[in-house]
């Protein structure tokens, strides 16, 4: 999915609470304060490479480096390049400043959840991208359930619309906007003749 079709999708579900919400839920992955502090983290069947290409994508195309992510991986290959050789001992390291975001469209299994809230005790910021699983989204501070059925988003849409607001600085108003906003207040509200 390109950046046009990303923001058509924003469009398409405008009349919705999902564009604030993973505007908020990019907004809280912004806040890890160094580059390699955001961790994305999957199950042993399902690891979260989609969401870590476009997340680095962004980070490069932003000068964000705090977007950089770390992938976690649970049997990482020992001939694997470095940045592909991280494995779950990875959370033993985790500390405050650092974003721990799991990405679970099923259950997150018992050994995950117990590393999770290990990561939650030293002080790392926990985020869930889940389908729906109660357990995970109970250790998270902020949790993005995208449920299988009913919901006007997949699971694929919400991470690519995550990685979009994640880049994307708040709207600084111009000096004009300001000043207008100012005129607006001393002057009072403007009326028809």
């Amino acid at each position: 999915m390109d950046a046009a079709a990303v923001r058509f999708l924003r469009e398409a579900l405008a009349s919705t609470d999902w564009v604030a919400r993973t505007r908020e839920f990019g907004r809280t992955l912004r806040a890890t304060r160094s580059p390699g502090g955001l961790l994305l983290v999957g199950t042993p069947d399902e690891e979260p490479w989609h969401l870590t290409a476009h997340l680095s994508d962004e980070a490069r195309l932003s000068g964000l480096g705090q977007l950089a992510p770390t992938l976690l991986r649970w049997s990482p290959p020992l001939d694997a390049p470095a940045h592909l050789r991280v494995g779950l001992d990875r959370l033993t390291a985790a500390t405050r400043g650092e974003t721990l975001l799991v990405v679970a469209e099923d259950q997150a299994p018992v050994p995950l959840l117990e590393r999770v809230d290990d990561a939650r005790r030293t002080g790392a910021t926990i985020l869930a991208l889940d389908g729906g699983d109660p357990d995970l989204a109970s250790l998270a501070h902020d949790a993005l359930s995208v449920p299988e059925i009913g919901a006007p988003l997949s699971f694929d849409g919400a991470q690519h619309l995550i990685s979009m607001a994640a880049a994307e600085l708040p709207h600084r108003a111009s000096l004009r906007e300001r000043l207008a906003r100012l005129a607006d207040r001393v002057t009072g509200p403007r009326t028809a003749d």
